[in-house]
């Protein structure tokens, strides 16, 4: 198993314990504004830094190349308010074509 992968494991855990036992290490009070607002954090934060390491990296070396182009286009897509499902086929089409081209 990789250290990305150890780390996605270790912050998921850490996670899902916050959230299960916080509460009731407590004692039923509720837990302090500030750790609610970090828990709530976690998961997007975790999610963004994976989508960057998978579009903008290739092994221990920066890339730019049709995955930064689909990325890219997804962003515009969901500029313009575009659907899920659509935002995903654009992000598709452009990396594909893209890649065809090369």
């Amino acid at each position: 198993m990789t250290t990305t992968w150890l780390v996605v494991v270790g912050a998921s855990a850490g996670t899902i314990v916050l959230k299960g036992l916080a509460p009731g290490a407590l004692g039923g009070r509720a837990l302090p504004p500030r750790l609610t607002a970090v828990m709530a954090l976690l998961a997007p934060t975790l999610l963004a830094a994976l989508i960057v390491t998978n579009t903008f990296a290739s092994g221990r070396h920066l890339t730019l190349d049709a995955r930064a182009a689909g990325l890219a286009a997804a962003v515009g897509a969901i500029a313009l308010r575009a659907p899920v499902l659509v935002v995903i086929v654009v992000a598709a089409a452009t990396a594909a074509l893209l890649r065809a081209a090369a």
